[in-house]
């Protein structure tokens, strides 16, 4: 017999997931998992191969991820690496101001805060999404619609590749709202920017632009999303032209005085349109659709590796850190962000904080009165 045809096989595919499809909702606040044909450079679909889109569905709160979700986006990575039909995973959001602004402020407030034990559960399920995107057998794509802030900059990293909009601004929160950036960006900012911009990144709070982090590296590239009377607009609020004052190099730079305050006018107005950005999207997952699958994520995950490592050393430490943290400075700089609207100011009073631990003060709630806002008349 010259064939293999007498050889005892199982017939059909076998179901890998381990969530089904209930996990997701077009429901605000959740996850989408959407399904897309692949498109050749003209424009025609492939069938049978596609994208898995795993969206971010929460634009009323800038697409802050609550625990629910948090379980979604692990749902959603591990459906998209089980599926033989996906060529690449994009990760994105809904609207046009955020992508991600980490973790759901109101419900660490009002839930996790003064809770360490529960946040520690918390961050269990927030340490496997991150580890999930990382696992996942399939590049993965994060499509930057807007802010990537705090832990939405960080599971944005997990990702392969970043294709971001320019009016995309960039940056951490954590010391500034009681916590650290140990949800992935003191991990993985080493590996993507210089070491001195690393550490100030992460302990500043500045938010950078996409056009000053594409030139220093972080994203794949930046594209305009305002389109007037035909034609792109790039961001009025950043500084496009590559040039030298005071000996710096301010491409990428955010204008200031009466400039700041024309395009922070004219942005207020402006209509978005992602046709651009969706494009740049097309062209890497069709450069994927034209490789050898097993090879492409060998060579993903080989550079993947070298953001694991350092994850995989800090991430449980950095778990039962964060637990702690929350009976402490989270439970005061989340509750001051939580009540902007009712006092007026999203952070701490800091230079009284600092008096009162020079003084030895305990951290009772005399001390955590003292330093929170009061409430406007």
């Amino acid at each position: 017999m010259s064939d293999l045809s007498w050889l005892p096989r199982e017939s059909g595919l076998k179901d890998h997931h381990l969530w089904s499809e209930d996990m997701f909702s077009t429901e605000a606040p959740g996850v989408m998992y959407e399904k897309k044909p692949i498109s050749d450079p003209q424009g025609n679909t492939v069938d049978g191969l596609y994208s898995a889109w795993v969206t971010l569905n929460n634009p009323r709160q800038y697409n802050s991820y609550t625990t629910e979700m948090v379980k979604a986006i692990i749902a959603g990575f591990h459906r998209a690496s089980a599926d033989s039909s996906v060529v690449a995973c994009v990760f994105t959001a809904m609207g046009d101001k955020a992508f991600c602004t980490g973790g759901n402020t109101k419900e660490y407030a009002e839930y996790y805060a003064s809770r360490p034990n529960e946040y520690g559960l918390y961050m269990d399920l927030f340490n496997a999404m991150v580890d999930t995107i990382l696992f996942c057998k399939k590049p993965t794509i994060c499509r930057v619609n807007g802010m990537r802030v705090a832990g939405g900059q960080e599971i944005g990293m997990a990702c392969d590749i970043a294709i971001s909009s320019d009016l995309a601004i960039f940056g951490q929160a954590g010391p500034k709202h009681g916590s650290a950036p140990d949800g992935g960006s003191s991990d993985f900012l080493p590996w993507m920017l210089p070491m001195e911009l690393a550490m100030w990144n992460c302990v500043s709070c500045e938010m950078w632009s996409a056009y000053k982090m594409y030139r220093l590296g972080l994203i794949s590239k930046c594209v305009p999303v305002i389109k007037a009377d035909g034609k792109w607009v790039r961001n009025p609020g950043v500084i496009t032209d590559a040039y030298v004052a005071d000996g710096d190099l301010v491409y990428g730079e955010y204008k200031t005085g009466d400039a700041a305050k024309e395009a922070r006018a004219y942005l207020k107005t402006a209509q978005t349109d992602f046709e651009l950005l969706d494009k740049e999207v097309d062209k890497i997952l069709w450069t994927y659709t034209n490789l050898f699958p097993g090879c492409l994520i060998k060579s993903v995950e080989g550079i993947r590796l070298k953001k694991k490592f350092f994850w995989d050393q800090a991430k449980v430490i950095n778990r039962h850190w964060l637990a702690a943290n929350m009976a402490g400075e989270a439970f005061l700089g989340f509750n001051a962000f939580n009540t902007k609207k009712i006092t007026g100011q999203d952070t701490i009073d800091f230079i009284e904080y600092r008096k009162r631990l020079a003084a030895g003060d305990p951290m009772d709630t005399a001390l955590m009165a003292a330093v929170l806002g009061k409430p406007k008349d």
